[in-house]
């Protein structure tokens, strides 16, 4: 048996269902916020982790940058259930594969991107991403 509150008759049921539904709202964040549609990037890389999560799906490649140093970029995608919608599968990006990403950059200016696409060196292209709207 759910006590009242006082004041708020039934409010120990509605409760628990309103902090269900905002805890996911509050996980999600703006494209513009983070990422900016002025700057778009293509990266050429080797992939070396993914994480298939929710809210958002991630991949980390190494890029070489013109001095010879290698920077891991993180690529936001869409979360899991949307990437297996569009045809995505984990087995589609194995470690080491060399792919081509292309997004939008950061605004922190961090190596992070907004992953529109990615290509795998068979030409396979998938839609990666979240809208930028």
């Amino acid at each position: 048996m759910h006590k009242s509150i006082p004041g708020f008759p039934g409010a120990a049921r509605v409760l628990p269902v309103v902090l269900l539904f905002a805890a996911p709202a509050d996980a999600h964040h703006s494209f513009a916020a983070e990422f900016d549609v002025e700057k778009p990037i293509e990266l050429r890389g080797t992939l070396t982790r993914m994480e298939w999560v929710n809210p958002h799906g991630w991949l980390y490649i190494d890029v070489t940058n013109p001095d010879g140093t290698v920077t891991n970029w993180a690529i936001e995608a869409g979360g899991a259930t949307q990437l297996l919608r569009r045809g995505l599968r984990r087995t589609d990006f194995p470690v080491g594969t060399e792919v081509i990403v292309n997004g939008y950059l950061a605004r922190s200016g961090e190596p992070v991107v907004n992953g529109r696409s990615v290509t795998t060196p068979d030409g396979r292209n998938f839609f990666l991403g979240t809208d930028p709207g």
